[in-house]
């Protein structure tokens, strides 16, 4: 038993680390006011820039990890930009921001995959390499915790942990923070107090595009290596992850955490013997399944922004 979650722990850290990233940029968007379902396309943006960036560097700079990190920002600034259709259409045209979103998904996967095949001819982008996971120093050496949390790690886990300390910081600690949660709230109120509700709700859906980017960038640096023109719908998986946090940063770790081990077990099962003995289909629907039971069970506890999905309009009450 040990032995089995000793194999799987390093690879749930990896899968959790997108997860959490992207939920972390959809609270920032809810936060504001504006539901954000167009996070998988908004992934696959970031996934396409960062291919395509990172693999015309690596032509000219092979072996350079500064290639990756431009990857990295090159694919946040592209998915944030992408995400300015969603806040238009929201903020400015008052439209329903679940079709928003919906369109989102189908103009990104669609607009990736034909530039893909135009470049490439197959629609898919190869990078040569990504980052390399690495044992940390002295912490990978502390007995039990060392082996789970600090083997065959990434330098993206701590940067995002770092993000994600930085964020619930700026959230709750700073005045851009109160702000962006009241006009979430009560954006009228926030209207009277001076605060520029659209500015915020701008504010909040293009991060939460910036940090859908990353994510899906992470994924190709880190253990896809290649874009396809999907992220396998972990940008719904992200977003369960925002319900099932409770609109909470450090709720939002649990669940992508729980999220990430349960995809974890479906993806290395064939490959860890104890894991082979269960159906490989029970093991493939497992992490949706359980999904769908964390949203039933805290679907009625759900404590979400009083006036997220509402348009707003000025002067009114």
């Amino acid at each position: 038993m040990w032995t089995t979650l000793e194999q799987i722990f390093p690879y749930a850290i990896v899968f959790t680390i997108p997860l959490l990233i992207t939920a972390l940029g959809a609270l920032f968007s809810e936060r504001s006011g504006v539901v954000n379902i167009g996070l998988e396309g908004m992934m696959i943006v970031g996934s396409f820039i960062g291919a395509f960036v990172v693999s015309k560097l690596q032509e000219h700079y092979m072996g350079s990890q500064w290639v990756l990190w431009v990857g990295l920002l090159a694919a946040a600034a592209a998915s944030a930009l992408f995400s300015l259709l969603h806040a238009f259409a929201s903020i400015n045209l008052s439209a329903n921001q679940i079709i928003s979103g919906t369109a989102i998904n189908m103009i990104a996967g669609a607009l990736t995959v034909f530039l893909a095949r135009n470049m490439t001819g197959s629609g898919n982008i190869r990078v040569t390499s990504g980052f390399s996971s690495f044992d940390v120093p002295w912490l990978s050496s502390i007995p039990i915790i060392g082996e789970l949390f600090f083997t065959k790690t990434y330098i993206t886990t701590w940067f995002i942990l770092l993000v994600l300390l930085v964020s619930t910081l700026l959230l709750y600690k700073t005045p851009f923070g109160l702000r962006l949660r009241s006009c979430g709230e009560h954006p009228h109120a926030a209207e009277a107090a001076g605060i520029r509700v659209r500015l915020m709700r701008y504010v909040g859906v293009m991060v939460s595009g910036a940090f859908a980017g990353l994510g899906g960038a992470i994924i190709l640096l880190t253990y896809s290596g290649e874009f396809t023109g999907n992220v396998a719908g972990l940008g719904f998986l992200a977003l369960a992850s925002l319900i099932f946090g409770q609109w909470k940063p450090m709720g939002i770790l649990a669940a992508t955490f729980f999220f990430g081990f349960a995809s974890t077990v479906a993806n290395v099962s064939q490959v860890i013997p104890s894991l082979a003995v269960f159906p490989p289909v029970i093991l493939k629907v497992f992490p949706y399944v359980v999904t769908l039971i964390a949203l039933v069970i805290f679907s009625k506890s759900s404590k979400a922004p009083k006036a997220v999905g509402e348009p707003f309009d000025s002067g009114q009450r």
